[in-house]
């Protein structure tokens, strides 16, 4: 299938956010004025593309899962962009991980706990770290403050991509079919 276009989705609430999004895999996450969701195609009706074989090795190397990852929401953060503090809970398998790529410019990525007011930590995820948020950290709010700019010459124009990967949807012994 052809990649996705990034898109600059928006909120229920009809704000624009600042980083543009693109998906691969069965599925991928979308936001609108409906909410949020995954969809298993683009808004064209094309399938996504599948997840680069690259990728997958990084998966299988580090999540502790045997089963492949079945989204993989790639995020821009070009200048000035930022994601505020969230859960990843719109998937219904949440005992694998989620595990993220960033390349690109430096984030300042922020962790705190299970409920949005613990507190929080900050560290840099730097172009080729790859961060597992996995059992209790599962759940826990994250989000990026900011991208430092210039800090890897990887992209051409700068900014910073971010990979997620996850599993949406539970392995198909766990819904009861045979």
């Amino acid at each position: 299938a052809k990649a996705a276009p990034f898109q600059q989705y928006e909120t229920g609430r009809g704000q624009k956010m600042s980083v543009r999004m693109t998906g691969a895999g069965d599925m991928a996450w979308v936001s609108d004025r409906r909410g949020y969701r995954y969809e298993p195609a683009q808004s064209s009706g094309n399938a996504w593309p599948d997840i680069p074989a690259s990728i997958l090795r990084v998966w299988y190397a580090v999540s502790g899962v045997s089963r492949a990852p079945d989204s993989c929401l790639v995020n821009f953060y070009g200048q000035g962009a930022r994601m505020g503090l969230h859960q990843d809970k719109d998937e219904i398998d949440f005992e694998a991980p989620v595990l993220s790529v960033s390349l690109g410019d430096t984030a300042i990525f922020r962790i705190g706990g299970s409920a949005r007011k613990d507190p929080t930590c900050s560290f840099r995820l730097q172009s080729g770290d790859v961060l597992v948020m996995g059992g209790p950290a599962r759940m826990n709010f994250h989000g990026v403050d900011r991208v430092i700019p210039a800090t890897s010459t990887l992209l051409n124009g700068g900014g910073r991509l971010n990979l997620t990967l996850r599993r949406v949807n539970l392995p198909v012994e766990q819904h009861g079919f045979t």
